[in-house]
């Protein structure tokens, strides 16, 4: 806002800019298919999810490196909470019913989810690396830049192991110095650090348990996810020729802390 202008609830915001980017494609020559404006204001709003749980992510990243316990768990509780709100919007998708998204689906031409690449930082920051998700962003983009930096920084696994680590535990030095380009694998040596943790140490195991719940929210909403998809176009191709509920399917029951559901079988 101008130097010496009040600011105002609109302002702040950027209400009238905000409000003018739902911008229908179908209703040529006519009125648009009424369920367009849904479709894309959920889509809108996991975007800003997406943003906003990168931003706790880092921040709980950066508390670990301070070890700063309190702020850390509260951080972890804000992400939890984040995650039950996206996987709560889904309930509203789904009153959209198989025709009323045929009825606009073709406008959607090659765009696709899989095409969000704040959803592919979240994949990495949470520790799920590769190279083939770089093909769908050309290179010198924006997208393809803000990838590139996520994927060469340390997951938030990475963070947690060196923050233990810091607090005494017995982390091999062979994944202390993982490659942070690597995807996260499961490690005897770090499973052998928890359970010790998990029998001495409340207050760290009260963290560990809100990466196992960050683990199996993420896999809840990989499974409603692929329900919704299933429910509106059933075993039809995704957007932009993708491979619809069958791809997603490939994601399901695929933890991201590995290491935190092994060691169940040997406390």
């Amino acid at each position: 806002m101008a130097h010496g202008k009040y600011l105002t609830y609109s302002g702040y915001l950027h209400l009238d800019e905000l409000l003018s980017l739902q911008e229908e494609q179908s209703g040529e020559g006519g009125s648009p298919e009424h369920d367009e404006m849904l479709f894309i204001i959920i889509h809108q709003v996991y975007e800003l999810w997406f943003k906003q749980l990168l931003h706790e992510l880092e921040f709980a990243c950066d508390r670990m490196g301070a070890d700063d316990m309190p702020r850390l768990l509260h951080t972890m509780e804000r992400i939890l909470t984040i995650l039950k709100v996206q996987v709560a919007q889904l309930d509203i998708l789904e009153t959209m019913r198989p025709l009323d998204f045929l009825a606009f689906r073709q406008r959607l031409e090659e765009a696709s989810g899989l095409q969000s690449y704040q959803f592919r930082e979240l994949e990495f920051i949470l520790g799920h690396k590769r190279t083939d998700v770089f093909d769908r962003y050309p290179a010198g983009s924006d997208a393809r830049r803000r990838l590139d930096s996520r994927y060469r920084e340390p997951s938030l696994w990475a963070a947690f192991l060196r923050f233990l680590h810091g607090r005494g535990y017995a982390i091999p030095a062979e994944d202390l110095e993982r490659d942070v380009t690597a995807p996260t694998e499961p490690s005897a040596g770090v499973r052998a650090a928890l359970i010790r943790l998990y029998r001495e140490d409340p207050q760290l195991v009260q963290l560990c348990e809100r990466f196992v719940d960050l683990d199996e929210g993420l896999q809840e909403w990989r499974y409603r996810h692929v329900k919704m998809v299933e429910r509106t176009i059933g075993a039809r191709p995704g957007t932009g020729q993708t491979g619809g509920a069958a791809y997603l399917r490939k994601s399901l029951n695929r933890p991201v802390f590995p290491d935190l559901w092994a060691i169940r079988t040997d406390l």
